[in-house]
């Protein structure tokens, strides 16, 4: 028995099949922000409209639906809600060793104002680890970092799920753009210029954008010139480096460099209005604390005196998780060696029952139906191994470690199954072919397709929470409309990529971490409708850049 799915499978009308074909995704949509439904009922309810899509729209046999399932289901387990699980025990060990607050106080040494800390924290910090880790890491952990700091759980999810935006194309040493090249044969050397003259022109602004999240239009009125230095110095970093030095090290060079420009602004000039936006925060702190069970707010740290001197060696003990973090994840995936031998240990398992079952709509085998167990080379493995060294550092007892892990699992289930039924939803829409039908529809629309062409990309990684996901979906199928229309094929797999930067915000995957890491299980609703107009108002601006790319208006921008 084998599948070869139908792109117009309702009467060979592909208007009305991408019309149902979007029904699991509305599902969610809906119940997450209209609704206001759990975020795991919500995933749950979407993917059995997913699955009865395929079986009686697509005609997907039942087992297979449920076979592919069963597979995303996996996936999300592993690895995703394995980074996840790592990233926040790493964090909770840290807090039970007594030495986050000294991190804390690294951070006022840089500036005690907590707007130019969500700058640093999220924006910088968050894209070195989007650029070494990705897979929702940076999302997990500069969330509970801003926390630290005195941002309300609500406002700092918000914030880093809005900074982790410009760094994600280029994310886990460039893999969305590698993945794009080998799927089209266009050199991935290209693809990363091309994206490298887009997404800088998001980056260049988010800093500022995050000020406004922080402290409304007080925030910039009185921090727009450390943000647009931030910004500007980032997106400046990442154009060249993606143009002319590596497109793998983008992220590494843009992210180090705005840290470094904001520190260098910071030491000629001081921003105003920090104690008032500090005591703002924890207002609204409070606020929202006012507003949870008793048993969820026992669970919050309680808080504790900065320090305003810290000796050097504490400073470095301080940022030790962090640094040996960047450490390990450099060597990992810069190192070729090593980075050989990691890849050489993951093991290929053919989905029973599935694998050899299902085509995909040209024809041929799926080798979607293959899945990757990256048992040592996982990013979540790297973050244990971290944990243990950090451990070992701090002294934390064994029996200490045992109860973040035990504590943070317990924390984590509704999320595992929120997280298992998104990818589940994810699985089954991608091989009973509801997601490739949506593209085709969207790219006959001839010349036009070059405004379109960044919300495939925005589309597949709300569905699939990965850049790298939307391009394997996508990749190919922009570079076929871009060739067809007389469209540059390499703008259009750009397009893709860029487009997806923004759809990363919106992703439910993405919303259950972010809630998952600042406390808020449950709330992803909430969360979701403060960052789906930044997603969407971000998604319009691409459009019109990649659509002028394509006429002489702007093409004279493109490498």
């Amino acid at each position: 028995m084998t599948f070869r799915p139908d792109l117009a499978p309702l009467g060979g009308s592909l208007a009305l099949s991408s019309v149902v074909a979007m029904l699991p995704l509305l599902t969610i949509f809906v119940t997450l922000g209209a609704l206001r439904w759990k975020a795991h009922v919500a995933g749950l309810t979407a993917l059995a409209v997913a699955v009865l899509v395929a079986v009686l729209a697509c005609h997907m046999p039942v087992s297979l639906a449920l076979l592919s399932a069963t597979q995303g289901a996996v996936y999300g387990l592993f690895p995703i809600v394995w980074i996840v699980f790592t990233a926040i025990v790493l964090y909770q060990v840290t807090v039970a060793s007594g030495r986050f607050e000294d991190l804390r106080a690294v951070f006022n040494l840089i500036s005690d104002d907590p707007r130019v800390q969500a700058m640093l924290i999220a924006f910088c910090f968050g894209g070195l680890l989007e650029a070494l880790a990705g897979f929702g890491a940076p999302v997990a952990i500069t969330g509970v970092m801003l926390m630290a700091v005195g941002f309300s759980a609500l406002r700092a999810a918000t914030v880093v799920l809005l900074a982790n935006t410009a760094p994600v194309a280029f994310g886990a040493i460039a893999i969305p753009i590698i993945t794009a090249g080998n799927l089209t044969k266009i050199p991935y050397t290209e693809i990363g210029a091309y994206v490298g003259h887009q997404t800088p022109l998001l980056a260049a602004f988010v800093p500022l954008f995050l000020c406004l999240l922080a402290d409304g239009r007080r925030g910039v009125r009185q921090l727009w010139p450390v943000a647009l230095v931030t910004g500007l110095s980032f997106a400046v970093a990442q154009w060249v480096s993606a143009t002319w030095l590596s497109v793998e090290l983008t992220d590494i060079i843009a992210s180090l460099v705005g840290l470094g420009a904001a520190v260098l602004m910071l030491r000629v000039w001081r921003p105003v209005g920090g104690a008032e936006a500090l005591a703002d925060l924890h207002a609204d702190r409070d606020a929202e604390r006012a507003s949870l069970s008793e048993e969820a707010r026992a669970a919050l740290p309680a808080d504790k005196a900065v320090a305003s001197h810290l000796p050097s060696g504490r400073i470095w003990m301080a940022l030790f998780p962090y640094l040996l973090v960047v450490v390990v994840f450099s060597l990992s995936k810069l190192w070729t060696p090593l980075k050989t031998w990691l890849a050489g240990t993951d093991v290929k398992i053919r989905w029973p029952g599935l694998d050899g079952h299902v085509l995909t709509a040209a024809g041929k085998p799926s080798t979607s139906t293959v899945y990757t167990f990256q048992w040592l080379s996982s990013p979540g493995t790297m973050l244990l191994i971290c944990m243990v060294i950090v451990a070992l550092v701090y002294r934390v007892a064994p029996r200490d470690v045992l109860r973040e892990i035990t504590g943070t699992a317990h924390k984590l289930r509704y999320s595992m199954l929120t997280i298992a039924s998104v990818l589940s939803l994810a699985y089954v829409m991608n091989q009973s072919g509801q997601t490739i039908t949506i593209g085709t529809w969207i790219a006959g629309t001839g010349a036009a397709f070059a405004f379109l062409s960044p919300v495939l990309g925005w589309l597949g990684t709300a569905v699939t929470g990965s850049d790298t996901s939307a391009n394997a979906l996508f990749a190919t199928l922009q570079q076929t409309a871009g060739k067809h229309a007389g469209i540059d094929p390499t703008l259009l797999v750009a397009a893709n990529t860029s487009g997806g930067v923004v759809g990363k915000m919106v992703s439910p995957q993405n919303l259950t971490i972010a809630a998952t890491a600042v406390g808020l299980l449950g709330r992803e609703s909430e969360i979701l409708r403060r960052v789906i107009w930044w997603s969407l108002g971000l998604l319009v601006v691409l459009c019109l850049l990649v659509g002028l790319q394509s006429t002489p208006v702007l093409a004279w921008m493109l490498p």
